[in-house]
């Protein structure tokens, strides 16, 4: 469970500490808008009341107060998961991208009342009109690898 912790809390602080420094340090939130690196990097603010690509998007409580115990609900199911199947050290770095993800946009639905997506990345003629986060990334890459990485096999040395 120490490696499901660790890489849960490093990913929740990288995710909390990119939000703070581009929403707050860059002032993207007034800005919306910095060319890094066109078309393939690019900071578009975009706060993100739903789910993934805006899906649920409704600006009210029920809805931010129903994702954020679903998000807590998840994580703890997870955790709980972990702790008793101990998947393979890959499935446990799997389960930390996940729940640390899920965690940071937590937060941010508490602190702002929807999550702050801001990295938008485009290449060869497609023009990707949805921005992101790590927490976004944490949570796709951790979710992929559960289903890839914890097929049955399990350590018999768990962390």
């Amino acid at each position: 469970m120490r490696i499901v912790f660790w890489v849960a809390l490093l990913t929740f602080v990288a995710d909390q500490i990119s939000k703070y420094f581009v929403v707050h340090w860059l002032n993207l939130a007034q800005r919306l808008a910095i060319d890094v690196y066109p078309p393939f990097l690019n900071l578009r603010m975009a706060w993100n009341y739903g789910v993934n690509f805006g899906l649920f998007a409704e600006d009210n409580h029920l809805t931010r107060w129903v994702l954020i115990t679903v998000a807590l609900v998840i994580s703890l199911a997870v955790f709980w998961w972990v702790s008793r199947e101990t998947p393979n050290t890959l499935g446990r770095i799997s389960a930390g991208l996940l729940v640390g993800g899920a965690l940071g946009n937590v937060i941010d639905r508490i602190i702002y009342g929807a999550v702050a997506d801001f990295l938008n990345m485009s290449c060869c003629g497609f023009n990707n009109p949805f921005s992101f986060n790590i927490a976004d990334i944490a949570v796709f890459v951790g979710a992929v690898g559960l289903v890839l990485f914890t097929s049955g096999e399990t350590d018999q040395n768990p962390s």
